[in-house]
Protein backbone atom coordinates (compact mmCIF):
# COMPACT_ATOMS: atom_id res chain seq x y z
CA UNK A 1 0.00 0.00 0.00
CA UNK A 2 1.01 3.21 -0.28
CA UNK A 3 0.00 6.87 0.97
CA UNK A 4 -1.61 9.65 -0.83
CA UNK A 5 -1.41 13.67 0.02
CA UNK A 6 -3.26 16.70 -2.55
CA UNK A 7 -1.06 19.73 -2.73
CA UNK A 8 -3.41 22.70 -2.91
CA UNK A 9 -0.58 25.02 -5.18
CA UNK A 10 -2.03 28.13 -5.03
CA UNK A 11 -2.54 27.87 -0.86
CA UNK A 12 -5.20 30.14 0.43
CA UNK A 13 -5.38 31.80 -2.91
CA UNK A 14 -7.83 31.97 -6.47
CA UNK A 15 -7.93 28.23 -7.75
CA UNK A 16 -8.36 27.46 -11.18
CA UNK A 17 -7.21 30.70 -12.13
CA UNK A 18 -4.12 30.23 -14.02
CA UNK A 19 -4.48 26.35 -14.30
CA UNK A 20 -7.75 27.30 -16.86
CA UNK A 21 -5.27 29.50 -19.75
CA UNK A 22 -5.76 32.56 -17.34
CA UNK A 23 -8.62 33.72 -18.67
CA UNK A 24 -11.42 31.22 -19.05
CA UNK A 25 -13.48 29.30 -18.96
CA UNK A 26 -13.59 29.49 -15.24
CA UNK A 27 -14.95 26.72 -13.09
CA UNK A 28 -18.10 27.07 -10.80
CA UNK A 29 -17.98 30.54 -8.65
CA UNK A 30 -13.94 29.65 -7.82
CA UNK A 31 -12.98 32.83 -9.05
CA UNK A 32 -15.90 35.01 -6.73
CA UNK A 33 -16.00 32.56 -3.74
CA UNK A 34 -11.77 31.53 -3.34
CA UNK A 35 -11.63 33.88 -0.54
CA UNK A 36 -14.76 31.44 1.21
CA UNK A 37 -13.85 28.51 2.86
CA UNK A 38 -16.19 25.82 1.33
CA UNK A 39 -14.45 24.84 -1.39
CA UNK A 40 -10.97 24.15 0.72
CA UNK A 41 -13.96 22.23 3.10
CA UNK A 42 -15.20 20.59 0.12
CA UNK A 43 -11.87 18.97 -0.67
CA UNK A 44 -10.95 18.01 2.64
CA UNK A 45 -14.29 16.47 2.91
CA UNK A 46 -13.70 14.50 -0.31
CA UNK A 47 -10.04 13.61 0.12
CA UNK A 48 -11.00 11.93 3.45
CA UNK A 49 -13.40 10.10 2.03
CA UNK A 50 -10.58 8.59 -0.32
CA UNK A 51 -8.19 7.95 2.48
CA UNK A 52 -5.76 10.31 2.18
CA UNK A 53 -3.36 11.48 4.46
CA UNK A 54 -3.06 15.26 3.97
CA UNK A 55 -3.63 18.29 2.47
CA UNK A 56 -0.22 20.46 2.28
CA UNK A 57 -0.98 24.02 1.58
CA UNK A 58 1.48 26.09 -0.44
CA UNK A 59 1.89 29.77 0.78
CA UNK A 60 4.26 32.66 -0.58
CA UNK A 61 3.74 36.19 0.70
CA UNK A 62 4.82 38.36 -2.07
CA UNK A 63 3.27 39.63 -5.53
CA UNK A 64 6.22 38.32 -8.04
CA UNK A 65 7.44 41.25 -10.04
CA UNK A 66 11.11 39.36 -11.86
CA UNK A 67 9.38 38.52 -14.91
CA UNK A 68 9.88 41.29 -17.55
CA UNK A 69 10.57 43.74 -14.67
CA UNK A 70 6.98 43.84 -14.07
CA UNK A 71 3.96 42.56 -12.05
CA UNK A 72 1.65 42.37 -14.67
CA UNK A 73 1.86 39.06 -15.79
CA UNK A 74 1.40 37.69 -11.77
CA UNK A 75 -1.52 39.87 -11.33
CA UNK A 76 -3.76 39.48 -14.74
CA UNK A 77 -3.00 35.78 -14.27
CA UNK A 78 -3.34 35.66 -10.91
CA UNK A 79 -0.25 33.56 -10.43
CA UNK A 80 0.75 33.62 -6.66
CA UNK A 81 -1.43 36.54 -6.10
CA UNK A 82 -3.64 37.74 -4.53
CA UNK A 83 -3.55 35.04 -1.04
CA UNK A 84 -4.91 34.84 1.90
CA UNK A 85 -3.16 33.40 5.52
CA UNK A 86 -3.53 30.15 5.36
CA UNK A 87 -3.40 29.37 8.99
CA UNK A 88 -6.72 30.79 9.94
CA UNK A 89 -8.19 28.13 6.88
CA UNK A 90 -6.71 24.69 8.58
CA UNK A 91 -9.01 24.70 11.82
CA UNK A 92 -12.04 25.14 9.05
CA UNK A 93 -11.23 22.38 7.09
CA UNK A 94 -10.09 19.83 10.22
CA UNK A 95 -13.76 20.86 11.30
CA UNK A 96 -15.49 19.87 7.99
CA UNK A 97 -13.53 16.65 7.80
CA UNK A 98 -13.01 13.37 10.42
CA UNK A 99 -9.35 12.32 9.79
CA UNK A 100 -7.46 14.25 7.22
CA UNK A 101 -4.17 15.78 8.09
CA UNK A 102 -3.69 19.60 7.19
CA UNK A 103 0.14 20.77 6.49
CA UNK A 104 0.27 24.51 6.49
CA UNK A 105 3.27 26.30 4.63
CA UNK A 106 5.91 27.87 7.63
CA UNK A 107 8.50 30.19 6.20
CA UNK A 108 11.66 30.26 8.00
CA UNK A 109 12.18 34.08 7.26
CA UNK A 110 8.25 34.76 8.10
CA UNK A 111 7.90 33.04 11.45
CA UNK A 112 10.30 33.89 14.37
CA UNK A 113 10.80 30.57 16.00
CA UNK A 114 9.09 31.17 18.85
CA UNK A 115 5.99 32.41 17.11
CA UNK A 116 6.18 29.17 14.62
CA UNK A 117 6.39 26.81 17.54
CA UNK A 118 3.46 28.09 19.20
CA UNK A 119 1.23 28.92 16.36
CA UNK A 120 1.77 25.09 15.85
CA UNK A 121 0.88 23.49 19.08
CA UNK A 122 -2.24 26.26 18.94
CA UNK A 123 -3.21 24.41 15.55
CA UNK A 124 -2.67 20.77 17.39
CA UNK A 125 -5.37 21.71 19.87
CA UNK A 126 -7.76 23.33 17.42
CA UNK A 127 -7.21 20.26 14.92
CA UNK A 128 -7.02 17.10 17.60
CA UNK A 129 -3.88 16.01 16.17
CA UNK A 130 -4.36 16.90 12.53
CA UNK A 131 -1.77 19.75 11.93
CA UNK A 132 2.04 19.21 10.46
CA UNK A 133 4.38 21.98 9.82
CA UNK A 134 5.84 22.65 5.74
CA UNK A 135 8.79 24.55 6.63
CA UNK A 136 10.21 26.01 4.24
CA UNK A 137 13.35 29.05 3.36
CA UNK A 138 11.35 31.07 1.25
CA UNK A 139 12.24 31.15 -2.46
CA UNK A 140 12.63 35.47 -3.83
CA UNK A 141 14.05 38.47 -2.31
CA UNK A 142 10.76 39.87 -2.67
CA UNK A 143 9.49 37.86 0.28
CA UNK A 144 12.82 38.49 2.34
CA UNK A 145 11.77 42.18 1.47
CA UNK A 146 8.83 41.88 2.99
CA UNK A 147 10.05 40.58 5.85
CA UNK A 148 13.05 43.27 6.94
CA UNK A 149 15.94 41.71 4.56
CA UNK A 150 17.66 43.56 1.77
CA UNK A 151 18.06 40.61 0.04
CA UNK A 152 17.18 36.74 0.27
CA UNK A 153 20.17 34.73 2.40
CA UNK A 154 22.10 32.36 -0.18
CA UNK A 155 20.76 28.76 -1.41
CA UNK A 156 22.71 26.96 1.33
CA UNK A 157 22.54 29.63 4.41
CA UNK A 158 19.10 29.38 4.15
CA UNK A 159 19.37 25.55 4.96
CA UNK A 160 22.08 26.55 7.48
CA UNK A 161 18.97 28.90 8.81
CA UNK A 162 15.97 26.41 8.16
CA UNK A 163 17.99 23.62 10.36
CA UNK A 164 18.53 25.63 13.53
CA UNK A 165 14.86 26.87 13.62
CA UNK A 166 13.31 23.45 13.69
CA UNK A 167 15.90 22.80 15.65
CA UNK A 168 14.43 25.43 18.21
CA UNK A 169 11.14 24.77 17.47
CA UNK A 170 11.08 21.52 18.61
CA UNK A 171 12.89 22.47 21.63
CA UNK A 172 10.18 25.19 22.42
CA UNK A 173 7.29 22.72 21.43
CA UNK A 174 9.35 20.21 24.09
CA UNK A 175 9.75 22.56 26.80
CA UNK A 176 6.88 21.35 28.90
CA UNK A 177 7.85 17.97 29.97
CA UNK A 178 5.95 14.85 30.72
CA UNK A 179 3.81 15.30 33.80
CA UNK A 180 4.00 19.01 33.80
CA UNK A 181 -0.12 19.90 33.44
CA UNK A 182 -1.26 18.48 36.66
CA UNK A 183 -4.46 19.54 36.29
CA UNK A 184 -5.15 19.14 39.86
CA UNK A 185 -8.71 21.38 40.89
CA UNK A 186 -9.14 20.32 44.62
CA UNK A 187 -5.51 21.12 45.42
CA UNK A 188 -5.75 23.73 42.58
CA UNK A 189 -2.32 23.63 41.15
CA UNK A 190 -2.59 23.50 37.04
CA UNK A 191 0.98 22.85 35.96
CA UNK A 192 4.39 21.82 38.13
CA UNK A 193 6.29 25.05 37.24
CA UNK A 194 9.51 22.48 37.92
CA UNK A 195 9.19 20.47 34.56
CA UNK A 196 8.56 23.71 32.58
CA UNK A 197 12.01 24.37 31.77
CA UNK A 198 13.25 27.88 29.46
CA UNK A 199 15.50 26.55 25.94
CA UNK A 200 17.67 29.32 26.27
CA UNK A 201 18.87 28.98 22.99
CA UNK A 202 21.84 31.49 21.14
CA UNK A 203 22.99 30.40 17.98
CA UNK A 204 23.78 32.21 14.46
CA UNK A 205 20.55 33.05 12.99
CA UNK A 206 17.89 33.03 16.24
CA UNK A 207 17.85 33.86 19.90
CA UNK A 208 14.81 32.49 22.17
CA UNK A 209 14.75 32.08 25.94
CA UNK A 210 11.36 29.83 26.09
CA UNK A 211 9.67 28.18 27.59
CA UNK A 212 6.72 28.07 25.55
CA UNK A 213 3.38 29.57 27.25
CA UNK A 214 1.20 26.56 26.22
CA UNK A 215 0.53 23.32 26.96
CA UNK A 216 1.98 20.32 24.47
CA UNK A 217 -0.65 19.25 21.76
CA UNK A 218 -1.78 15.91 21.17
CA UNK A 219 1.18 15.03 18.80
CA UNK A 220 3.90 16.94 21.09
CA UNK A 221 6.25 17.99 18.88
CA UNK A 222 4.42 18.78 15.75
CA UNK A 223 5.10 16.72 12.54
CA UNK A 224 7.66 18.21 10.04
CA UNK A 225 7.32 18.24 5.81
CA UNK A 226 9.82 19.70 3.39
CA UNK A 227 10.68 19.35 0.13
CA UNK A 228 13.96 20.17 -1.27
CA UNK A 229 15.84 17.65 -3.26
CA UNK A 230 19.51 19.88 -3.39
CA UNK A 231 22.11 18.30 -0.95
CA UNK A 232 21.18 20.64 1.71
CA UNK A 233 17.24 20.03 1.20
CA UNK A 234 18.18 16.45 2.05
CA UNK A 235 20.11 16.92 5.21
CA UNK A 236 17.57 19.05 6.49
CA UNK A 237 14.66 16.12 5.82
CA UNK A 238 17.26 13.27 7.13
CA UNK A 239 16.94 15.16 10.26
CA UNK A 240 14.23 16.31 10.80
CA UNK A 241 11.51 14.88 8.37
CA UNK A 242 8.10 12.97 9.24
CA UNK A 243 7.08 13.41 5.58
CA UNK A 244 9.24 14.81 2.30
CA UNK A 245 7.66 15.73 -1.05
CA UNK A 246 9.80 15.05 -4.15
CA UNK A 247 10.08 15.52 -7.66
CA UNK A 248 10.96 12.01 -9.92
CA UNK A 249 10.51 11.69 -13.57
CA UNK A 250 10.85 7.74 -13.76
CA UNK A 251 10.82 4.77 -10.98
CA UNK A 252 14.08 4.29 -11.18
CA UNK A 253 15.03 7.84 -9.88
CA UNK A 254 12.67 7.87 -7.53
CA UNK A 255 14.06 4.54 -5.81
CA UNK A 256 17.61 6.22 -5.97
CA UNK A 257 16.16 9.14 -3.64
CA UNK A 258 14.26 7.30 -1.70
CA UNK A 259 17.14 4.45 -0.85
CA UNK A 260 19.53 7.35 -0.40
CA UNK A 261 17.31 9.47 1.74
CA UNK A 262 16.47 6.21 3.75
CA UNK A 263 20.45 5.65 4.62
CA UNK A 264 20.59 9.52 5.31
CA UNK A 265 17.54 9.16 7.90
CA UNK A 266 19.48 5.84 9.22
CA UNK A 267 22.21 7.96 9.24
CA UNK A 268 21.17 10.20 11.92
CA UNK A 269 20.13 7.11 14.57
CA UNK A 270 16.38 7.71 13.11
CA UNK A 271 14.40 4.92 11.70
CA UNK A 272 13.80 5.13 8.38
CA UNK A 273 10.37 3.21 7.94
CA UNK A 274 8.67 6.27 10.09
CA UNK A 275 10.07 9.04 7.21
CA UNK A 276 7.78 8.84 3.90
CA UNK A 277 8.34 10.36 0.64
CA UNK A 278 5.74 11.50 -1.67
CA UNK A 279 6.10 12.02 -5.28
CA UNK A 280 4.78 14.99 -6.75
CA UNK A 281 2.56 14.08 -9.80
CA UNK A 282 0.21 15.82 -11.77
CA UNK A 283 -2.15 12.26 -13.64
CA UNK A 284 -4.65 13.52 -16.20
CA UNK A 285 -7.94 11.04 -15.01
CA UNK A 286 -11.25 10.72 -17.20
CA UNK A 287 -13.68 8.10 -17.62
CA UNK A 288 -11.85 6.59 -20.26
CA UNK A 289 -8.42 6.24 -21.68
CA UNK A 290 -9.48 7.73 -24.85
CA UNK A 291 -11.03 11.07 -22.96
CA UNK A 292 -7.46 11.26 -20.92
CA UNK A 293 -5.70 11.21 -23.99
CA UNK A 294 -7.89 14.01 -25.93
CA UNK A 295 -7.37 15.91 -22.01
CA UNK A 296 -3.48 15.81 -21.90
CA UNK A 297 -3.18 16.42 -25.49
CA UNK A 298 -5.52 19.25 -24.98
CA UNK A 299 -3.08 20.29 -22.03
CA UNK A 300 0.05 19.91 -23.83
CA UNK A 301 -0.78 21.98 -26.45
CA UNK A 302 -2.03 25.05 -24.27
CA UNK A 303 1.47 24.42 -22.74
CA UNK A 304 2.91 25.57 -26.33
CA UNK A 305 0.97 27.95 -26.63
CA UNK A 306 1.85 31.71 -25.92
CA UNK A 307 -0.41 31.63 -22.39
CA UNK A 308 1.08 28.52 -21.72
CA UNK A 309 4.73 29.57 -22.57
CA UNK A 310 4.24 32.94 -20.44
CA UNK A 311 2.95 30.57 -17.36
CA UNK A 312 6.33 28.73 -17.89
CA UNK A 313 8.91 31.47 -17.93
CA UNK A 314 7.24 33.46 -15.31
CA UNK A 315 7.62 30.31 -12.93
CA UNK A 316 11.40 29.68 -14.12
CA UNK A 317 11.78 33.34 -13.01
CA UNK A 318 10.40 32.91 -10.01
CA UNK A 319 12.02 29.70 -8.93
CA UNK A 320 15.03 31.22 -10.16
CA UNK A 321 14.88 33.37 -6.71
CA UNK A 322 13.69 36.07 -8.99
CA UNK A 323 17.44 36.37 -10.06
CA UNK A 324 16.63 35.38 -13.35
CA UNK A 325 14.15 37.42 -15.92
CA UNK A 326 13.69 34.34 -18.66
CA UNK A 327 11.41 36.78 -19.84
CA UNK A 328 13.98 39.43 -20.97
CA UNK A 329 15.81 35.87 -22.64
CA UNK A 330 15.92 35.67 -26.32
CA UNK A 331 13.32 32.65 -26.51
CA UNK A 332 15.99 31.36 -29.38
CA UNK A 333 19.24 31.11 -27.51
CA UNK A 334 20.30 28.20 -26.74
CA UNK A 335 20.13 26.48 -23.28
CA UNK A 336 23.63 26.06 -22.67
CA UNK A 337 23.96 29.56 -23.48
CA UNK A 338 22.16 30.90 -20.56
CA UNK A 339 23.62 32.11 -17.50
CA UNK A 340 22.19 30.34 -14.40
CA UNK A 341 24.54 31.35 -12.20
CA UNK A 342 22.81 34.43 -10.66
CA UNK A 343 20.13 31.93 -9.60
CA UNK A 344 19.17 31.64 -6.11
CA UNK A 345 16.06 29.95 -5.76
CA UNK A 346 15.23 26.21 -6.07
CA UNK A 347 18.50 25.14 -7.63
CA UNK A 348 17.31 21.46 -8.31
CA UNK A 349 14.07 22.03 -10.10
CA UNK A 350 15.64 24.70 -12.49
CA UNK A 351 18.60 22.14 -12.57
CA UNK A 352 15.84 19.61 -13.63
CA UNK A 353 14.08 21.64 -16.29
CA UNK A 354 17.85 21.97 -18.33
CA UNK A 355 18.88 18.51 -17.70
CA UNK A 356 19.38 16.57 -20.94
CA UNK A 357 18.80 19.68 -22.88
CA UNK A 358 21.74 20.97 -24.75
CA UNK A 359 21.15 22.06 -28.24
CA UNK A 360 17.58 22.79 -27.98
CA UNK A 361 16.20 26.58 -27.67
CA UNK A 362 14.55 27.75 -24.25
CA UNK A 363 11.32 28.36 -26.41
CA UNK A 364 11.66 24.78 -27.50
CA UNK A 365 12.11 23.81 -23.86
CA UNK A 366 10.00 25.93 -21.94
CA UNK A 367 6.81 24.69 -24.31
CA UNK A 368 7.26 20.96 -23.61
CA UNK A 369 8.73 20.45 -20.47
CA UNK A 370 7.34 20.96 -17.10
CA UNK A 371 8.41 21.29 -13.53
CA UNK A 372 5.75 18.71 -12.48
CA UNK A 373 4.33 16.22 -15.23
CA UNK A 374 2.31 12.83 -15.27
CA UNK A 375 5.17 10.41 -14.67
CA UNK A 376 2.38 8.47 -17.73
CA UNK A 377 -0.68 8.54 -15.38
CA UNK A 378 -3.44 9.38 -18.10
CA UNK A 379 -6.33 7.17 -18.39
CA UNK A 380 -9.50 6.41 -16.69
CA UNK A 381 -9.52 6.00 -12.60
CA UNK A 382 -8.73 1.98 -12.76
CA UNK A 383 -5.91 2.60 -15.72
CA UNK A 384 -4.48 5.14 -13.85
CA UNK A 385 -4.71 3.53 -10.56
CA UNK A 386 -2.84 0.36 -12.09
CA UNK A 387 -0.27 2.26 -13.43
CA UNK A 388 0.16 4.18 -10.03
CA UNK A 389 0.57 0.40 -8.45
CA UNK A 390 3.16 -0.43 -10.98
CA UNK A 391 5.11 2.91 -10.19
CA UNK A 392 4.85 2.27 -6.48
CA UNK A 393 6.33 -1.32 -7.22
CA UNK A 394 9.33 -0.07 -8.80
CA UNK A 395 9.89 2.42 -5.97
CA UNK A 396 9.20 0.34 -3.09
CA UNK A 397 7.32 2.56 -1.21
CA UNK A 398 5.59 5.58 0.96
CA UNK A 399 3.16 7.82 -1.65
CA UNK A 400 2.50 10.56 -4.01
CA UNK A 401 1.21 14.21 -3.63
CA UNK A 402 -1.42 15.13 -6.62
CA UNK A 403 -1.17 18.74 -7.98
CA UNK A 404 -4.26 19.38 -9.51
CA UNK A 405 -6.53 22.16 -10.21
CA UNK A 406 -8.63 22.62 -7.43
CA UNK A 407 -12.06 21.94 -8.59
CA UNK A 408 -14.76 20.41 -7.50
CA UNK A 409 -14.75 18.29 -10.81
CA UNK A 410 -11.09 17.40 -9.51
CA UNK A 411 -11.95 16.59 -6.52
CA UNK A 412 -14.40 14.55 -7.49
CA UNK A 413 -12.77 12.88 -9.72
CA UNK A 414 -10.11 11.94 -7.18
CA UNK A 415 -12.28 11.10 -4.31
CA UNK A 416 -15.04 8.85 -6.07
CA UNK A 417 -13.40 7.65 -8.84
CA UNK A 418 -9.41 7.40 -8.37
CA UNK A 419 -10.07 6.44 -4.68
CA UNK A 420 -12.03 3.36 -5.08
CA UNK A 421 -10.36 2.57 -8.05
CA UNK A 422 -6.86 2.09 -5.85
CA UNK A 423 -8.72 0.68 -3.26
CA UNK A 424 -10.33 -2.33 -5.08
CA UNK A 425 -6.85 -3.03 -5.79
CA UNK A 426 -5.52 -2.98 -1.98
CA UNK A 427 -2.64 0.14 -2.79
CA UNK A 428 -4.36 2.59 -0.18
CA UNK A 429 -6.07 2.44 2.82
CA UNK A 430 -9.41 1.02 3.55
CA UNK A 431 -9.95 3.05 6.62
CA UNK A 432 -8.13 5.39 9.24
CA UNK A 433 -7.15 3.45 12.44
CA UNK A 434 -5.40 6.83 14.26
CA UNK A 435 -6.77 10.37 15.14
CA UNK A 436 -3.46 12.27 14.24
CA UNK A 437 -1.93 13.15 11.08
CA UNK A 438 1.28 11.26 12.62
CA UNK A 439 -1.13 8.00 12.85
CA UNK A 440 -2.00 8.25 9.52
CA UNK A 441 1.59 8.50 8.02
CA UNK A 442 2.80 5.84 10.62
CA UNK A 443 -0.46 3.37 9.92
CA UNK A 444 1.85 1.64 7.04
Amino acid sequence: MFHLGWFLGNGFGIQAWSQTNGDGPWTGTNITDWTKPDLYQDLARGLDRAGFDYILIEDTAMVEDSYQGSADTSLRRGFMAPKNDPMPLVPLMTAASKNIGIIPTFSTIQYPPYLAARLGVTLDHLTEGRVGMNVVTSVTDRVAQNYGYEEHLAHDERYEMAMEWVDVVQQLQGSWLPGAVVADADGGVYADHTKVKPIDHVGKFFRSRGPLNTIPGPQGKVPICSAGSSEAGRTLAAMYDDTMIALAKTPESAKALREDMRARVAANGRNPDDFKIFFIVSPTIEDTDEHALEAAAKYKAYMASDKGVEYNLWNMSYTSGGRIDFGAIDPDTKVEDIDLSKQNGEYTSIEKLFENQEGRTLREVVADSFQINDLGFVGSPDTVAAKMGEFMDGVGGDGFLMYLPTTRHNIAKVADGLGPALRRRGLIREEYTGGSLRDNLLQF
